[in-house]
């Protein structure tokens, strides 16, 4: 019986701080371009930046990222890459399938030497989707 006390009392303890660690992070967009590769396989240019408004969330505890476009993009997280830092960005990096099943990463990015400004890059190898994004 008292082992049984044990185990249900480190049940929970666990679960409380598996919980505490999991956490949905909100941002807001303020506007987003696009860069594609051509037939040679050499990146083209920038789109222009187009303003948009929209949400994007990050929930570690389910797993995933959600862009809430007019079609919603969703994002599974395959795996969480260490973070990167150096003198002018922080790098959080994730290894996604898209809502098709396409692989892609999913970077936030933090520009340390522009205000720590946030930009979301969406990179499916052949293109890249950048939002200009920050906290709510």
């Amino acid at each position: 019986m008292k082992t049984a006390k044990i185990f249900i009392v480190l049940f929970f303890v666990v679960f409380g701080i598996q919980q505490s660690y999991a956490q949905t992070y909100k941002f807001k967009t303020t506007g987003f371009s696009v860069v594609e590769k051509n037939e040679k396989g050499k990146w083209g240019k920038w789109s222009e930046l187009n303003p948009v408004s929209i949400l994007v969330t990050l929930d570690t505890k389910k797993s995933r990222i959600v862009v809430y476009s007019q079609i919603i993009q969703l994002f599974e997280i395959v795996e969480y890459i260490p973070i990167e830092e150096n003198n002018t960005d922080l790098v959080y990096s994730f290894t996604t399938k898209d809502n098709e099943g396409v692989d892609c990463t999913v970077s936030i990015i933090t520009r340390k030497k522009q205000g720590n400004r946030k930009q979301l890059y969406i990179n499916y190898g052949n293109r890249i989707i950048m939002y200009n994004i920050f906290k709510m």
